[in-house]
């Protein structure tokens, strides 16, 4: 997979893939709705009957609409980066959609809910899988129970290297700044990486 970042020739700017992934309910839309300079791109049906049994609305009783597909997004990072937003469905019927909304992306964000932490796992291990760099976010909803981030890292088996964040989805900066975290760590996972062979050889 490739993580090099693309370069748009008409605006100058290098241009790269986020993906903001995690399970049913967590903040996703809400997160790139949030960030986004356009008005983004959203593919979401209505939570109906039909959703008894097979999604879990135990913990989200107010959730009236879901996404099926994506979402989609743009944010500009100063004048020489454009990040390009694609939030992945939450339901685990939808997640077979997965493997076309990573590929080219350079990292991911996984929101977590800690009333629902054990939703991440899944996720977790897909993109630990994959190889591809994540960082977790911990989405301060209203009322939700607050944990030290390193008690998260420890509930979800994270190693020591990858970033714990706590944000809230609903403020532009701090969404963002999730943003700006995964890219930095993609980049510096990317030059460690380059590093190592000629690291080796010595």
């Amino acid at each position: 997979m490739d993580f090099a970042p693309s370069r748009s020739a008409s605006a100058g700017a290098a241009s790269t893939k986020i993906v903001v992934a995690g399970g049913f309910g967590v903040g996703k839309t809400t997160l790139v709705g949030t960030v986004s300079e356009i008005l983004p791109l959203r593919t979401e049906a209505l939570v109906t009957k039909e959703s008894v049994g097979v999604d879990d609305l135990t913990n989200t009783p107010n959730k009236s609409s879901t996404t099926v597909a994506m979402d989609f997004g743009r944010i500009t990072l100063g004048d020489d980066l454009v990040l390009y937003l694609f939030g992945t469905p939450g339901q685990r019927r939808f997640w077979f959609m997965w493997d076309d909304l990573v590929r080219g992306a350079i990292g991911a964000v996984i929101l977590v809910d800690t009333d629902r932490l054990d939703e991440a796992f899944a996720a977790v291990d897909y993109f630990e899988a994959k190889g591809l760099p994540f960082i977790v976010a911990v989405n301060e909803f209203d009322g939700a129970r607050r944990y030290p981030l390193e008690e998260v890292r420890d509930a979800l088996a994270l190693p020591p290297h990858t970033p714990v964040m706590a944000i809230d989805a609903r403020e532009r900066e701090s969404a963002k700044a999730a943003l700006i975290r995964v890219t930095e760590y993609a980049l510096e996972q990317l030059v460690g990486g380059q590093r190592q062979p000629s690291m080796g050889a010595s």
